[in-house]
């Protein structure tokens, strides 16, 4: 590993100079003079005088260099049966002139625009558009229902909201203005505007601050690109948080654009004029990173699916995808292999598709465990990288650096330290752990460019859930250890925030809605271990006392709320009503053993518990509703 230790060590022992290098990869209005500085509260401040616009950068940059009748998207739907294909030159093109239908509204360098749309190649124009302008796009999922958004529009206060008049799911069709409207309705914050792409598969109807997307840019003017600063805001993305309040993770323009184009050819190895494939959505950190910017960025085309990786129409269809567009590179996460192999065990459909033009899969989003690496090792005639990093990140902790130097792999490892990040292990006292010896993941500061910038409108919740746990360290909330080899294992996450198929969603937000139902006295909700998705919520509920009603009907209202609030995506369908919950003597719910007893764990009785009794209560109501793998579990 002589060349990547080379790269690491000079990273972290010269970042200035490091740093200075790479962000030659980038087109800048003015280059920066000042790489890295410190703010107030002594965090990293990457490239703060150089300006840039990273629409330019991926777009305008690549025409200029005659690179605008290659192909920037290939859009798959095998939901509506569409295709298109957008050349650099054409989608410079549509988004300059929806840039000057925003502008037309009123949108400006620092206003924010809110985006809820599904995988269609204008969720890209509208994003690059209000980079164009300096404005701040802040995407949400188009499966949030209209509580998730209101808190977004009413965090965010976004002069406009840019949607779609539905969504595909399957063979759904699910209508997204009257989640919008209702959305509004709830918020205290009203936008000023709502565009609206409409359809053919289902046209909204529209209000009085709503205009018609193809009307508005029908008549608009191209507008031109904006220069902002290196540490201007490009976007915020909301991650679920521990308290149930997500939070708007701030991503910065010139250290984004920096570590991505970095990444694109010393991670993923892709060259100007490659395909590069991420079976994402753009409402996620990973469809921001690897199908919105950097592919562009790079001078790659990027695949835009919209679809699943089972049952539009079946399992072959990620197949299919690699071999019609000859893609270079692909990445998705381990849950939709998972789906895959339970669907095509022996991936009886790969053989109907040419994929000899693929050279790595990638993975992430959730821990690839050994089992799904050892299937897809089996079956690929290519390197599985697995690697991780996070939405506050916004591009790889650790990987495999295949476009660096390419190295053994290890199932149920994310390989090493990408160049910039000084990952760490650290115990309770913050002392470093030695090797294999588990502990909190934490990265010395500075934090490398492209990551968090902060949190938006609240720099002491950014401080305290990051920063506080450990000084000099940014906390990345999960447990971990390096092997002998020096290789990072990440074993899981040390707060309640679980992951469905590579979504992080907070139990802790869950049980603010079960625990808003009057009948309910008090509440938990866990994850637990899902063979298919990773983890899966399940609650655990105490009625108030004086509670006639029908249990049944209890647990069927709870789960219809939280499908209600937090929308399907939080894969709640399972609750148990219980006498009462193990607690420690002051007062605090025992998650962590909970989850151990669901996932057919050894237990024992902690002496911190207040009522011993209350354990066996909870394991005898796990095994009969067959929550998990219960019935394995044994008090020791």
């Amino acid at each position: 590993m002589s060349m990547y230790q080379d790269e690491f060590r000079r990273s972290i022992d010269q970042p200035e100079a490091f740093w200075a290098d790479q962000a030659k990869r980038i087109p800048w209005f003015t280059p920066p003079s000042t790489i890295l500085e410190y703010d107030e509260a002594g965090h990293a401040r990457w490239y703060v005088d150089g300006e840039l616009n990273i629409c330019h950068a991926a777009l305008d940059h690549h025409v200029e260099q005659g690179r605008g009748g290659q192909p920037a998207i290939y859009w798959d739907s095998p939901v509506t049966g569409g295709k298109r294909t957008l050349t650099f030159a054409e989608m410079r093109d549509q988004v300059a002139r929806f840039a000057g239908a925003l502008k037309d509204l009123g949108v400006e360098k620092g206003d924010r625009v809110v985006i809820y749309m599904p995988m269609v190649p204008e969720a890209l124009v509208a994003m690059y558009a209000c980079a164009r302008l300096g404005a701040i796009h802040s995407v949400v999922f188009g499966g949030f229902a209209p509580h998730e958004l209101a808190v977004r529009i009413e965090d965010a206060e976004p002069k406009v909201v840019v949607a779609a008049s539905c969504g595909v799911e399957g063979d759904r069709v699910i209508p997204y203005k009257p989640i919008i409207d209702a959305a509004i309705e709830q918020s205290s914050y009203k936008p000023e505007a709502c565009v609206v792409l409409q359809r053919e598969q289902h046209a909204a109807e529209l209000g009085a601050i709503d205009h018609d997307w193809t009307a508005l840019v029908e008549k608009a003017a191209p507008a031109d690109c904006v220069p902002v600063k290196g540490s201007d805001p490009l976007y915020i993305l909301y991650t679920s948080g521990t308290t149930g309040k997500p939070k708007g993770v701030v991503r910065d323009t010139g250290g984004y654009a920096v570590a991505l184009a970095y990444s694109m050819e010393t991670i993923y190895d892709v060259a100007p004029g490659d395909v590069f494939f991420s079976a994402s959505d753009v409402g996620w950190v990973v469809g921001h990173s690897y199908i919105v910017y950097a592919p562009l960025l790079r001078g790659c085309t990027t695949v835009v699916y919209e679809g699943k990786p089972v049952k539009t129409p079946d399992a072959g269809a990620f197949w299919r995808l690699i071999s019609e567009y000859r893609v270079k590179s692909f990445f998705t996460a381990p849950t939709a292999f998972r789906a895959m192999k339970k669907e095509d065990p022996d991936a009886t459909l790969m053989g109907q598709y040419d994929i000899s033009c693929l050279k790595a899969l990638f993975l992430a989003g959730e821990r690839l465990d050994p089992p799904t690496f050892h299937w897809l090792d089996d079956l690929m005639q290519v390197p599985v990288i697995d690697h991780w990093w996070q939405t506050e990140t916004g591009w790889p902790i650790a990987a495999n650096m295949h476009g660096l130097e390419p190295m053994p792999t290890k199932a149920g490892s994310a390989t090493v330290p990408v160049p910039g990040f000084d990952v760490q292990i650290l115990d309770r006292q913050g002392e470093p752990s030695g090797p294999m010896e588990q502990g909190s993941v934490v990265i010395k500061q500075p934090l490398p460019p492209g990551c968090l910038a902060g949190v938006w409108r609240d720099p002491r919740r950014f401080h305290s859930a990051y920063m506080a746990a450990f000084p000099g360290y940014y906390l990345t909330g999960d447990g971990g250890y390096f092997d002998e080899d020096g290789y990072l294992f990440i074993m899981g996450r040390t707060d309640d925030v679980i992951n469905i198929a590579g979504h992080r969603l907070s139990t802790g937000e869950m049980e603010e809605v079960v625990g808003a139902h009057p009948a309910v006295a008090e509440c938990a909700v866990i994850g637990i271990h899902d063979a298919l998705k990773g983890q899966l919520p399940v609650g655990l509920v105490i009625p108030k006392d004086g509670f006639e009603g029908d249990e049944v009907a209890l647990e069927n209202e709870l789960i219809a709320l939280v499908r209600e609030k937090i929308g399907p995506i939080a894969c709640f369908k399972q609750v148990l009503v219980v006498d009462r919950l193990p607690k420690t003597r002051s007062g605090k719910i025992l998650r962590k053993l909970l989850r151990n007893i669901a996932d057919g764990q050894e237990f024992g009785v902690p002496s911190t518990i207040d009522d011993p009794a209350s354990l066996q209560d909870v394991h005898e109501a796990m095994m009969e509703r067959q929550v998990g793998a219960a019935h394995e579990a044994r008090q020791v």
